[in-house]
């Protein structure tokens, strides 16, 4: 099991990985065929983030437990 610093350490690291690919994104135009893998790749990276964030705050109780 990985210690909350080191999650928190990755999200940091996927936070960055995010910012960059969207600043990729922001000068292309919006028919551009570089958009659909950046995009992909975005939405891969925010999934990445969002699961790790619901492990650092992992739900509790009875139908969790």
């Amino acid at each position: 099991m990985r210690t909350e610093q080191q999650i928190q350490s990755k999200i940091n690291e996927l936070t960055l990985q995010k910012r960059s690919v969207e600043s990729r994104l922001t000068p292309l135009p919006d028919g551009s065929p570089q958009r659909e893998p950046l995009n992909a790749q975005l939405s891969r990276v925010e999934d990445m983030i969002l699961m790790l964030e619901w492990v650092l705050d992992a739900p509790a109780g009875k139908y969790h437990a």
